[in-house]
């Protein structure tokens, strides 16, 4: 019983675990069916790629607003989008690829942005903002994690049929509708959105990994899009449950200790999956 205690004590005594424990498990849910639809459209590193972008933004926002909610989240929003626009710009313009374009532009804002928080003084910790601290969420955090999460749940609900095509057959999809760019367009400004408000909490380069290493590893559990988010979304709840445990008991960083929880599900996904999991694998034909 004293065991089974640590699982839930520290929820109960203490109000900051109770808000890292709700703001993470909103995040979780909310970024579970991006991160799938993100691999079932191999774009896998575009999630890594905006969490990188979105650090000028938010350093700007900084800069000239402190730590305010709004300044930040607008400012990530900002770079965010543009980035990723830019990218796609580049690759109508010139038949470069789009993977490609992202890559190149990633590093540059990644840059401008260690130097505007160079410029703007050590008032705030370039550490906090890369790998974030879920236990200092606060109320006005919590409720714009509240309103990101449910937002994001009705937009991919209302996009998708439409994204499920535009993933699958994109060109049947063109001939019957146009709706393919304007639900890959609110995609990416949800993916975005899920991003930037999740930095604040676990650290802009450790947001992505709640939403791609919980997304990866359901694909060795099921082949049905319900049941991948699904499983992605408990994968994903699972690893700030216990990522905030670890970090309270054994006074770890809470951002790495949720990603490294969910890399240790993946881990197990890709030995015990049921689907093409190394456990259940056929065996490979060898000549006599």
């Amino acid at each position: 019983m004293h065991f089974a205690a640590h699982f839930w004590q520290p929820f109960s005594e203490f109000l900051f675990m109770r808000r890292a424990l709700l703001g993470g498990l909103l995040l979780a849910c909310s970024t579970a069916p991006l991160g799938v639809f993100l691999i079932l459209r191999r774009m896998s590193l575009i999630g890594d790629a905006v969490a990188h972008g979105i650090l000028p933004g938010a350093a700007l926002g900084f800069w000239f607003a402190g730590l305010s909610l709004p300044a930040l989240t607008l400012g990530g929003l900002g770079a965010g989008l543009g980035m990723a626009g830019l990218a796609a710009w580049i690759t109508r313009r010139t038949g470069l690829r789009e993977d490609a374009s992202i890559a190149a532009i990633y590093p540059i804002s990644l840059a401008s942005g260690v130097l505007i928080l160079g410029l703007a003084g050590k008032r705030l910790d370039l550490l906090h903002l890369l790998f974030g601290s879920a236990l200092a969420v606060d109320g006005p955090t919590l409720n714009g994690m509240l309103l990101v999460s449910l937002f994001s749940l009705l937009a991919m609900a209302l996009i998708y049929k439409a994204l499920l095509l535009d993933t699958l057959d994109p060109l049947f999809l063109h001939s019957v509708s146009r709706l393919g760019p304007l639900a890959h367009g609110l995609f990416l400004t949800l993916v975005v959105l899920n991003l930037v408000i999740g930095f604040q909490a676990i650290g802009a380069l450790m947001v992505v990994g709640l939403m791609m290493l919980p997304a990866a590893a359901s694909r060795f559990w099921s082949r049905r899009l319900p049941a991948l988010i699904g499983i992605a979304a408990l994968f994903g709840c699972l690893s700030v449950w216990l990522g905030l445990l670890l970090s309270f008991h054994y006074s770890l960083p809470s951002g790495p200790a949720i990603v490294l929880v969910a890399g240790g599900l993946y881990l197990l996904s890709v030995v015990f999956g049921p689907v093409h999991g190394l456990l259940h694998r056929p065996p490979l034909l060898t000549s006599p």
